[in-house]
């Protein structure tokens, strides 16, 4: 409960937003409760990016995972990240698309915790691209790590003009866009939806 609220006004305000006076007075829990459960601010925000990792895994990666490997699991995985964001789980959008740019200057370890969840994040997309390939769905030069970029570029743009202009074109466009990479790609485009 604290740390979903905590993931819902850092997606909005940032992590620097987020205190433990302001969570208990939104929760109706006394101060000196939710400080002994974090004993500071960066406690709660490490906390809070760790909660938002979970959220994240639960919705973006386990709905691909539950796909054997290979196109279908790496377009489900976009889908699912469309879904997260248009569907505002964090209602800021993409947490890490808000949180990673308030934090990518400085450091500390708040920063570190954002660096590896969005190379975990990266990697897993990478991996995805790469069973795809490996399995023959994709072409064998294709360049795993420039497609990985593609098409995480495509999807954190339609989550910051969702969030922007406050609708919702920019994931028709992501789709479309990287639904156009893979079958640039794809060695059997029949593996693929047709465009949305």
């Amino acid at each position: 409960m604290i740390l979903g609220r905590a993931a819902a006004v850092a997606s909005t305000q940032g992590l620097a937003g987020i205190s433990l006076r302001g969570l208990a007075t939104d929760l109706k829990l006394s101060t000196s409760g939710v400080f002994a459960l974090f004993g500071s601010q960066e406690e709660l925000q490490l906390a809070t990016v760790q909660n938002a990792v979970t959220i994240y895994v639960d919705h973006v990666l386990k709905p691909a995972r539950a796909l054997p490997a290979g196109l279908g699991r790496l377009w489900r995985l976009c889908e699912s990240w469309i879904a997260y964001s248009r569907g505002r789980v964090f209602p800021g959008g993409c947490f890490f698309y808000s949180t990673i740019a308030e934090f990518d200057a400085l450091e500390g370890r708040v920063h570190d915790a954002l660096v590896s969840a969005q190379t975990g994040w990266v990697t897993f997309v990478e991996q995805t691209v790469e069973e795809a390939r490996a399995l023959g769905e994709l072409a064998e030069d294709t360049d795993v790590s420039q497609l990985a970029f593609e098409i995480i570029a495509f999807l954190e743009l339609a989550n910051a003009e969702s969030v922007l202009h406050d609708n919702t074109i920019g994931y028709t466009k992501a789709a479309r866009a990287i639904l156009g990479r893979l079958r640039a790609c794809a060695t059997d485009e029949s593996l693929l939806p047709p465009p949305p």
